[in-house]
């Protein structure tokens, strides 16, 4: 019910070709990059078309279509409003925006989209398809069936609308017509997975597990990178007690992605069934990797553990289960168990009445009528299984069937192509920056900030190469730093001869940094601020210098500070290891003197907005958002396409609990061409 359709439509905007060459060009390109699914270029493309030419109505279609397909719909939402704003018979701005508010839940807007596109073209077959299920999610089922009668009377031949009506059938628990409708969908096209799917699960959920497998293996059969068919395989052949079966389809998934939750998961429980005990734990070991907060995988290995003889770690891990749920009595009959084997006599008896106790509440509830508190019998007649969501500790020991959001998270390698929301990208700042004479290639290119002290840098001061203010540094190669080896030693015999001249002492020092000599790239930086009060440029390379001397002095324990810097980090992380920062004040570890260098640069020259971001991730080190969110603001001000700092601000604000105003700034970021905003909104969404 999920997947909304969506239509890019095939017109383009009436141009002047003489005088719009180079909008149309950069709108061609864009299409382009959508069509192959490069969203985030597209974006980068559209960008400039709007910022040459803000009237156009297209461009805001366009890149809201791009928005879309990286899940921002808000974003999506806005751009069509700015489309419509220029040309409100764009109808297919209608449309698309539509779609954005039922992404977002928003189902009577959408409706007024919907309904709007469909005056303009009452038989478009996708509109009408989304009308369908916008009516489901309203509940208004004969709505619904009147929006899908249209639909099939005028495109009898359309399978998608027979697929979305037996959703609509399955919300009124028809199964008879929903088995109707799926088995036209696969009479007019036998080619698709999604209808063999759909049918095998509605036929697991009538017991037919027969049928069920059947059309699992055709599903697998027509697409065999679908996860989710191997998840739910699993599931009916473990029905059908075929545990050799099962445990291969979920080695075939963990072959596909080893970070799958539900395949682990589901084979770790398989591995326990057969008494396969210490490659369970493995599993479950994975899985807790991955979901540090999934107390019933702790729950599991409790068991696990305990079964192989490790009382100490099944004690631990039952310790976790029930400080998360104080009421489940069956977890402090085992905890009592495990304490009087490890001689714990008193706590074994603490544990036995208070499962005594909890078992009682538990007994007069279900009496009262409340049969879903206390603890359950889970040993059921039949193989019941549970949503990923679902977290009723009473359900520990049933499989996990697939949810409806697990799909194209491994299409590409690279992580700037395609639906990019889906990679678990890490929660950290976007770095500091620094100066160097290198930087990176980027895949996507974000905006070039202007900065009069970096240009009057380069302009006055005779460097060998050009200096550039970077977040993106890239390493020195061999000849490289040979190179630069060759240039201090250049500037060594000039300043011999001109040892009052700040310039020489500067570029040295800019040779020593790159070559990670710091206390004398620090001493030669030192020297040019001693000769010109008034160096900007100085100022600022000396308070990235003294933060380079902190990254890589081991007894600071930092580590990178730059790393996890928001404690939403240990909320978003896939992998559940990012480090801590040590609570301990940064001040006291020398900050306080590159905090005053990042304040005499703002002194000489307000506009530099390099020296306000990177004052701000020091305050985001001592954790006082506030400040940080206050010097991005500021640095925004000067420079309105500051993607880090919008980026920055954005996670400082999610920070301190403004979820609206930090997702305002993610979406701005990702439009800019900051990729991992996408996956961050993805997420808080």
């Amino acid at each position: 019910m999920k997947k909304i359709l969506v239509v890019l439509p095939l017109f383009l905007a009436s141009l002047s070709v003489s005088a719009q060459v180079n909008t149309d060009r950069m709108i061609m390109i864009g299409r382009n990059a959508l069509y192959f699914e490069d969203y985030v270029v597209a974006i980068q493309y559209f960008n400039q078309v709007i910022s040459a030419k803000p009237y156009l109505a297209e461009p805001y279609y366009l890149r809201g279509m791009a928005k879309f397909m990286l899940d921002d719909f808000k974003g999506a939402q806005e751009d069509c409003a700015l489309c419509l704003e220029r040309n409100p018979y764009y109808t297919a701005a209608y449309q698309l925006r539509g779609a954005a508010y039922q992404n977002q839940k928003k189902y009577e807007q959408a409706a007024a989209d919907y309904k709007k596109s469909l005056d303009f073209y009452p038989e478009d077959k996708l509109t009408l398809v989304n009308m369908g299920i916008v009516n489901i999610e309203l509940k208004q089922y004969d709505d619904a069936a009147k929006t899908f009668a249209a639909l099939l009377n005028r495109f009898p031949d359309y399978s998608p609308g027979y697929l979305t009506r037996a959703q609509m059938h399955l919300e009124q628990n028809d199964t008879v017509q929903a088995m109707a409708d799926y088995d036209k969908a696969i009479e007019i096209d036998p080619y698709t997975g999604q209808s063999f799917s759909a049918r095998g699960l509605l036929y697991y959920q009538l017991k037919d597990y027969n049928k069920s497998l059947a059309d699992l293996d055709e599903a697998i059969r027509l697409d065999p990178y679908q996860q989710g068919n191997y998840i739910n395989r699993g599931l009916i052949k473990y029905n059908l007690n075929d545990l050799r079966g099962a445990m291969a389809d979920y080695d075939r998934v963990i072959e596909m992605d080893g970070n799958n939750l539900i395949a682990r998961f589901n084979r770790g429980l398989l591995r326990a069934h057969v008494a396969d005990n210490n490659r369970a734990i493995k599993d479950f070991d994975k899985v807790l990797e991955l979901e540090p907060d999934n107390t019933i995988a702790y729950l599991n290995r409790a068991m696990l553990n305990s079964e192989i003889g490790d009382k100490s770690a099944a004690l631990s891990d039952l310790n976790v289960v029930l400080a998360e749920y104080p009421d489940f009595y069956t977890g402090y009959y085992m905890r009592s168990q495990l304490k009087r084997e490890l001689n714990d006599l008193r706590g074994a008896e603490a544990d036995y009445n208070l499962a005594r106790s909890e078992e009682t509440k538990a007994r007069k509830a279900a009496v009262a009528g409340n049969a879903q508190a206390g603890g359950k019998d889970a040993d059921k007649k039949t193989k019941d299984t549970r949503e990923q969501t679902d977290r009723d500790i009473d359900k520990f020991n049933l499989l996990v069937v697939e949810d409806k959001e697990s799909e194209e998270k491994n299409k590409y390698a690279s992580q700037s192509r395609g639906k990019v929301q889906n990679y678990a990208a890490e929660i950290a700042f976007e770095p500091l920056f620094t100066v160097s004479y290198y930087e990176k290639d980027a895949e996507i290119r974000r905006p070039v900030y202007f900065s009069k002290t970096l240009d009057a840098t380069n302009g006055h001061l005779g460097l060998k190469w050009k200096l550039r203010v970077t977040n993106h540094e890239a390493s020195l190669d061999e000849f490289q730093v040979q190179n630069h080896f060759r240039s201090i030693d250049n500037y060594s015999k000039e300043i011999a001869d001109n040892p009052s001249v700040a310039a020489l002492y500067f570029g040295r020092g800019m040779d020593f940094m790159l070559v990670q000599d710091y206390e004398n790239a620090l001493s030669d930086v030192n020297r040019a601020v001693s000769l010109d009060s008034t160096f900007v440029m100085a100022y600022f390379v000396r308070a990235i210098i003294r933060t380079k001397q902190l990254e890589v002095t081991p007894q600071n324990g930092l580590g990178n500070p730059r790393q996890s810097l928001s404690p939403l980090a240990n909320s978003f992380t896939s992998n559940g290891a990012s480090a801590k920062l040590p609570e301990i004040s940064t001040r006291s570890l020398d900050y306080d003197a590159i905090l005053k260098d990042y304040e005499t640069v703002l002194k000489l020259d307000p506009d530099f907005i390099f020296a306000r971001y990177n004052r701000a991730e020091i305050f985001g080190l001592e954790k006082d958002y506030r400040a940080a969110i206050t010097d991005y603001t500021e640095a925004i001000k000067r420079e309105p396409q500051f993607a880090e700092a919008y980026f920055n601000r954005g996670l400082s604000r999610l920070s301190i609990g403004d979820a609206a105003a930090g997702l305002e700034d993610l979406r701005k970021a990702g439009e800019l061409g900051i990729v991992s905003s996408y996956s961050i909104i993805k997420r808080m969404q």
